[in-house]
């Protein structure tokens, strides 16, 4: 493999009095999605937060670009060249979306071509341009959410359960947006529990269960196993691939 945009070392993260990471090893190669799956409650989101630098890792490295970031402050993080799109979507429900575009773009105005993209991949937020985020739908606020980790190119994007209870067709627009960003080379980590979405994105997947990865390998080597899918994830995912 050629040196992975992200390397995790055995992170361990409490929160409060709870062990939630417990030793977690995960390579996202560069270029293509790398998909984390698992059950809910077993630590994928613990483990994307613990990389942006929400949740500090008390115990081994993650190295990021080649740069060991396990104490830096989530802002240099975010300056090193990630963009992280929360399960929540962390978007400013009184700013314009205009003005949540604006402050995601950390290293100054939103290169015109890529706002044409932006605008191709989300039509909504044309329309609502100068409206209050917070006056958008479910789904045109994820798109926001998403949107805003694309206003400027990243090394790397983490995204949090980007089709988490949309409709089908918003599901279809997300999934187009993300096959765009991956198509431009991009290297995206990607937490997904809509199976479809996961087997059509994912280049590579690792599987966690209670705050550890147990399995990686191939997307495309879990997609065609629905033995190992159940064995691994305690469910047939193909039943959730609607």
């Amino acid at each position: 493999m050629s040196d992975p945009i992200l390397k995790i070392e055995g992170i361990c993260t409490n929160i409060a009095q709870y062990h939630i990471l417990q030793g977690v090893d995960l390579v996202v190669p560069r270029g293509g999605v790398t998909m984390l799956l698992g059950r809910n409650g077993v630590g994928k989101t613990t483990t994307l937060r613990s990389v942006i630098g929400h949740w500090r890792a008390h115990e081994g490295r993650i190295l990021f670009d080649g740069q060991e970031i396990t104490q830096l402050p989530t802002a240099a993080i975010a300056r090193a060249g990630l963009g992280f799109v929360p399960e929540d979507m962390g978007i400013f429900a009184d700013l314009t979306v205009e003005e949540n575009m604006t402050l995601a773009a950390i290293s100054g105005p939103i290169d015109p071509a890529r706002l044409d993209w932006i605008f191709a991949a989300f039509p909504p937020l044309k329309t609502f341009w100068k409206s209050e985020a917070g006056t958008l739908s479910g789904g045109q606020k994820q798109m926001l959410s998403i949107a805003r980790a694309m206003a400027e190119e990243r090394k790397l994007y983490l995204i949090d359960e980007p089709t988490k209870g949309l409709a089908p067709a918003i599901i279809s627009t997300m999934a187009r947006a993300l096959k765009d960003l991956k198509d431009q080379g991009a290297s995206i980590l990607m937490v997904e529990q809509n199976f479809a979405v996961a087997k059509a994105l994912g280049d590579t997947a690792n599987v966690m269960d209670d705050g550890r990865v147990i399995w990686s390998g191939a997307m495309e080597a879990l997609a065609n196993d629905a033995p190992l899918q159940e064995q691994l994830m305690g469910l047939s995912m193909e039943a959730h691939s609607t």
